[in-house]
């Protein structure tokens, strides 16, 4: 096979396939819980006290509604996926059933260190509610052991946090025992810790000065709902899209979900509309209680009703805090290994990582190297730092999955009742001046369109984000431009014809909504700290480093006289046989 070919070749799945080494126990119910418990830790407990404080001010409840209306356009498109491909098992799979082997191998990538560094966030913001509970005795005590971490560099956090490793390790042990035991656990605590967000929010709107979010503020002049003013909103949604990775862990449990063709998208809608409820009111209850720059980083909720003379309620809410980061924590520790777990028995990484234990049905080899990591990242690293390198791995795995849905839509589709292939993928019209358009296969002028629109988009959003239009003429022009060419590049697009392949659902408005999901999550990706780029570029680099020297030729598909399934070789071979019959 060609390099080209090898690289984009797609994972053979058998239609309705749901064999698995993984044991199927978990029903709707379970998934739905296992989602709200894996997002409402860490969106709440882990992020509000950071964002509202250094980034967005109490505009964080429109971040955290622009995070959710994104993550609900990429739900969408999961749910595509889901009903194209009911095997199921994150966009990882997806992706490599839909589109290409080197895709998938990137959105997989990036889903285990979303993982990893999701759960490291979570156990450093656990312990740091438990410290605050104890009144820092336990950070003041390791600083005079220890030293501080911060004089090496800004990257770690203030102190090695061992409380937070031997939490990892502790959880790492749980989820070893079975998917049933760490679901069971997972949903009593996450009933326990929703009670817990009456309560706060229910206690809390009583403390509420709406002066907080009107007017101005009287010294500085700026705006009290918009203290970082719009682009800090947009930069708190970026980080907020940390609080909705729970969703993507969803379609990881797909592997052992009784129905997960049924059961995958019924939870995840179900669940994010839980959980961006929740966050609204939880982050507007805190923000209606005290100034956003007394907003304590880590301890946001129990430090605010502390102020406010409610300790009852401050411990109400930091046991609740501890209920949802723990929950958060079983999620995420549930999703990693059996992210690598799908990886490595496709042959992309390291096989051994595809050990099952017997007893358990758990990828115990990928719980023990992965979970160990974890807890070596969660004991040195700080908070903010694993949040902002957290949220552009998401962002960059959901944009694919949305681009692959347009992708898909617009390839030819075999009618094997009619013996010929539909329009899919075909111009409407022939384009003046684009002639040679006419001579690609069918789907294949698709790749152009996209690829330009999502060139325009990221320009675009770099313009709003340094407000070009405030700039000089030159600068403006490359506003108009990049807005001008992302218009001409969407309705190319639409000149195309969909195909016919019938799915039991469907992303309505294509390809409008998922083009503005990867514009949202483009322009929330722009708004992070350019040294998140360059962490992003590093990682990427080990991971092709695996994928070009082991990946490529280890893959199942590349087991020889394996079928060819990249899109051109498929075309041909189906068209060359029906021209074959009489």
């Amino acid at each position: 096979m060609r390099f080209r070919e090898r690289i984009f070749r797609l994972k053979n799945l058998p239609a309705g396939e749901l064999n698995t080494a993984l044991r199927r126990c978990l029903s709707t119910f379970d998934i739905t819980l296992l989602g709200v418990g894996h997002m409402i830790g860490a969106g709440i407990y882990v992020l509000t006290g950071s964002v509202v404080r250094n980034t967005a001010g109490p505009s964080i409840v429109i971040s955290f509604l622009l995070a959710g209306f994104a993550s609900l356009l990429s739900a969408l498109c999961y749910a595509e996926f889901g009903a194209r491909f009911p095997k199921a098992g994150s966009a990882y799979t997806y992706t490599y059933v839909g589109v290409g082997e080197i895709w998938a191998f990137i959105i997989g990538w990036n889903i285990i260190l979303e993982h990893m560094l999701g759960a490291a966030a979570v156990a450093r913001s656990w312990s740091g509610y438990l410290d605050s509970l104890m009144g820092n005795v336990i950070s003041n005590s390791t600083i005079a052991r220890v030293g501080n971490l911060r004089e090496t560099s800004s990257f770690f956090g203030d102190y090695p946090d061992l409380l937070a490793f031997i939490l990892i390790v502790i959880v790492a042990i749980f989820v070893a025992m079975g998917s049933k035991v760490s679901t069971n656990f997972n949903s009593f605590l996450t009933i326990l810790n929703m009670g817990v967000i009456v309560i706060v929010v229910g206690y809390g709107i009583t403390f509420a000065d709406f002066n907080l979010w009107s007017g101005n503020n009287p010294v500085t002049g700026v705006s009290n709902f918009f203290p970082y003013g719009v682009s800090g909103m947009f930069a708190g949604a970026a980080s907020c899209f940390f609080a909705y990775i729970g969703f993507d862990g969803l379609a990881t449990a797909g592997e052992e979900a009784k129905n997960p063709s049924k059961s995958i998208p019924i939870a995840t809608f179900a669940s994010m509309s839980i959980v961006t409820f929740s966050y609204v009111l939880m982050s507007a209850s805190l923000t209606l209680m005290i100034p956003y720059d007394q907003v304590h980083p880590t301890a946001a909720f129990s430090d605010a009703f502390a102020l406010k003379g409610a300790d009852f309620a401050r411990y109400i809410v930091s046991l609740g805090a501890l209920f949802g980061m723990t929950t958060s924590l079983v999620g995420g520790m549930f999703a990693l290994p059996r992210c690598v777990f799908a990886m490595a028995e496709d042959g992309l990484i390291f096989g051994s990582l595809a050990t099952i234990n017997p007893k358990t049905q758990v990828p115990i080899q990928a719980l023990l190297i992965f979970g160990s990591i974890t807890a070596v990242i969660a004991l040195l690293f700080d908070i903010e730092t694993l949040v902002e390198f957290l949220s552009i791995g998401t962002l960059l795995a959901y944009s694919i999955v949305s681009a692959c849905v347009i992708v898909l839509r617009y390839q030819p589709n075999y009618n094997v009742d009619e013996g010929h292939f539909d329009n899919g993928g075909k111009l409407r019209f022939s384009i003046p001046f684009l002639k040679f358009l006419d001579d690609l296969e069918p789907g294949q002028s698709i790749y152009y369109g996209i690829s330009v629109m999502i060139s325009s988009f990221f320009m675009t959003s770099l313009g709003f984000t340094y407000e070009l239009w405030n700039g000089s003429f030159c600068s403006q022009l490359f506003l108009v431009f990049n807005i001008l060419i992302s218009i001409l590049s969407f309705l190319f697009i639409c000149a195309h014809y969909q195909n016919s392949t019938f799915l039991d659902f469907k992303v309505p408005m294509v390809p409008f909504i998922p083009s503005l999901s990867l514009l949202i999550n483009t322009l929330m990706m722009v708004h992070l700290a350019p040294i998140t780029w360059v962490r992003l570029f590093v990682w990427m680099a080990i991971g092709f480093a695996i994928y070009f020297s082991y990946g490529i030729r280890n893959s199942k598909e590349e087991v020889k006289n394996a079928e060819k399934f990249s899109k051109s070789s498929t075309y041909d071979s189906v068209v060359s046989e029906a021209a074959d019959k009489p």
